[in-house]
């Protein structure tokens, strides 16, 4: 890929890669004839075929799993929306680093090979309520990066991010590109108290009232960070290499949903890992008709939702390709 300009990125989806149609209905017709009824495993049987369609093979495998965990600091912590300092996004991609974290037991127990990209963490994005969060130019070199720290031989891409503030970017983003008001997308983050809620919903409702009327990209830029920025570059690359993605939680998806407001097709490799209790997710999966693997109250961020629903994922594929069909076990179908 080679993005230029933000509004290059809409046109992206009639030139990437479509799910095979042909492998999806060799899935199917297996999943048909092994040894249970049709529809007896639920979604694993539908997450079975999504990977064969994007694998573009009937039996599909996940032997190389990434997950990427993209940190960035924000200006709009100088609006008090945290109760935490931005000195606590480098101390935690250093535990990232130690395998000090729940995403790095996630990752061991679920079999995935865990990358931290820090993006300048000593230079914050803009403080949105005063002006635009990145330039393009700044926008475009996160994205960038995201899509380079891709492994182009991986199976399967589970995202996630770290960044001191980012709740209130991601609601910020669901409120420009969906509608209503930022008291409907705000939730407590890492933490806030009414308070802390308070200065979050009047810092989105500055922001959306100064950068109002953006295209979905423009919006990224105005309003994001440069980790939202990286995960959308991720997802666009791992579409290029027809890698599957499962996105994480509100911040995560909040990112991928600048793509999905640009063309929802953008989006059609991914899975949300699961439904956060952030309460601005719910209403976010609902505009962008996901729905998440799990739901397991988690908040947590830092991709963790997602490595765990990689359990499940892969727990699908191991029944879609080790079961026995009927003919296979001597067993009388219906």
């Amino acid at each position: 890929m080679d993005i230029t300009t933000l509004a290059q990125i809409a046109a992206l989806a009639d030139a990437l890669p479509q799910t095979d149609s042909a492998a999806r209905q060799a899935a199917l017709a297996r999943q048909n004839s092994l040894t249970k009824p049709p529809g007896a495993l639920g979604r694993l049987e539908e997450l079975a075929i999504f990977m064969a369609g994007w694998q573009g093979t009937e039996r599909p495998q996940i032997t190389r799993a990434q997950a990427l965990i993209f940190a960035g600091n924000h200006g709009i912590c100088a609006q008090g929306v945290n109760p935490f300092p931005q000195a606590v996004t480098a101390q935690m991609v250093a535990n990232f680093e130690a395998g000090g974290a729940a995403i790095n037991q996630l990752c061991a127990v679920n079999g995935a090979d865990l990358q931290v990209v820090a993006l300048d963490l000593d230079q914050p994005t803009g403080d949105f309520t005063t002006g635009p969060a990145m330039t393009e130019a700044e926008t475009l070199a996160a994205i960038t990066r995201g899509a380079q720290a891709v492994d182009p031989r991986a199976d399967i891409l589970i995202l996630g991010e770290m960044g001191i503030g980012n709740s209130t970017v991601a609601a910020a983003l669901a409120a420009a590109l969906f509608g209503g008001s930022a008291a409907e997308w705000v939730g407590p983050g890492t933490g806030s108290d009414a308070a802390g809620i308070a200065r979050k919903i009047a810092a989105i409702e500055t922001g959306l009232r100064r950068h109002a009327g953006l295209a979905p990209l423009q919006v990224l830029a105005a309003l994001g960070g440069r980790e939202q920025a990286a995960i959308c570059g991720a997802v666009l690359a791992a579409r290029a290499h027809r890698i599957p993605v499962i996105l994480d939680g509100f911040i995560c998806t909040a990112a991928a949903a600048c793509l999905h407001a640009a063309d929802a097709r953008l989006l059609a490799h991914c899975l949300v890992g699961h439904a956060s209790a952030e309460p601005g997710h719910r209403r976010l999966l609902a505009a962008l008709g996901q729905n998440p693997v799990l739901d397991f109250d988690m908040r947590l961020g830092e991709g963790s939702g997602a490595a765990l629903a990689l359990g499940i994922l892969r727990a699908a594929l191991a029944c879609h390709n080790g079961m026995a069909t009927f003919a296979e076990a001597g067993v009388s179908g219906a």
